[in-house]
């Protein structure tokens, strides 16, 4: 059975499918044309699987940001299959390529989605970190939207109280959105806003309250005990919070983004990634070298401008965003 068809079976069992297949298709448009463009030149050239031309395969999966520990691991796993198959023909190694990069993602798990760990019981308290200019606000109002669209109470808490306009930032999403923001006024510590923020949530009934942190990084000590000192607030008034800390990473930083996720990752055990612009990078890559190298899901990526813009991420969808055009050819 061939990616296309595993894809399609996926899909058949979700009434949204064709849907987000589309808005991936759509929003990795530049990934997808430098990519697939890469492999199909790559395939013409090549007329059978060689070592020459898993040495170009490297190269250009290195080039789309993928990761170099992730591409030997990769290329190697491709040797084996291509063996195991008995395959000669370069054509014939598009479908291995896609179904090897699903794999990746999912490593020896079940091809869950991993959605949101909410309390279904009792208030959820999401924490969100990352570099200011991630896209930090507006993952924020995105995913509130979405979370209110289920029937969900949410709350956000402007826990940025450093960065000018970040308040405000937030209270603009806010209204987007239709949910509160609970603020205090700039400079202010964070850890007494995201107090207000979990009692204001706890009185207004709320399922949700979504946190929203600083992001300077040019004092990284400072910024990472800042961050430990929300945490431990929030661990002490709600049991088992926070449920969620997502870590917002600019697709377009590329290994960049790399960095600043072990950062982060020391400071507060990062749960997921939400990973933003990914329809503004031609190196859509990186979000198998964050999953496998990191070892931390990516939870949601931003495809576009638009409120309803961020999706929750699906490796299927992903990889039939990178190579939809090649996948119907072969069709």
């Amino acid at each position: 059975m061939g990616f296309m068809d595993k894809f399609k079976n996926r899909f058949k069992q979700d009434e949204n499918a064709e849907e987000v297949s589309t808005k991936y298709k759509e929003g990795m448009k530049k990934s997808r044309q430098t990519f697939s463009g890469k492999i199909n030149d790559l395939i013409a050239r090549y007329r059978k699987v060689d070592e020459d031309f898993f040495e170009e395969l490297e190269e250009v999966l290195i080039s789309a940001d993928v990761g170099v520990t992730t591409v030997m691991d990769l290329v190697e796993e491709l040797k084996m299959e291509v063996k195991r198959q008995n395959i000669k023909d370069t054509k014939d190694i598009k479908e291995v390529i896609s179904e090897k990069l699903v794999e990746i993602y999912y490593g020896d798990d079940d091809e869950k989605i991993e959605g949101l760990k909410l309390d279904k019981e009792d208030l959820s308290v999401i924490l969100v970190v990352g570099v200011n200019g991630a896209g930090k606000t507006t993952s924020i109002g995105k995913l509130a939207n979405q979370l209110k669209s289920q029937g969900k109470k949410v709350v956000l808490a402007a826990g940025d109280t450093f960065r000018a306009g970040a308040i405000e930032q937030l209270e603009v999403w806010g209204e987007r959105a239709g949910v509160d923001v609970i603020k205090q006024g700039a400079g202010s510590d964070p850890a007494a806003v995201i107090f207000d923020g979990i009692k204001s949530a706890k009185a207004r009934n709320a399922d949700v309250l979504i946190c929203d942190t600083a992001g300077r990084l040019q004092n990284k000590v400072n910024l990472m005990n800042e961050l430990s000192k929300v945490k431990r607030v929030i661990e002490r008034e709600v049991p088992n919070a926070p449920h969620e800390v997502l870590l917002v990473l600019d697709a377009t930083t590329g290994q960049n983004a790399l960095n600043q996720a072990k950062t982060f990752s020391e400071a507060t055990n990062v749960s997921g990634i939400v990973l933003t612009k990914l329809d503004g990078t031609a190196k859509g890559g990186i979000v198998l070298a964050i999953r496998k190298e990191l070892n931390i899901p990516v939870k949601y990526v931003g495809l576009g401008e638009k409120i309803d813009d961020l999706q929750e991420f699906n490796a299927h969808a992903f990889v039939y965003g990178l190579f939809a055009d090649m996948l119907e050819e072969t069709e």
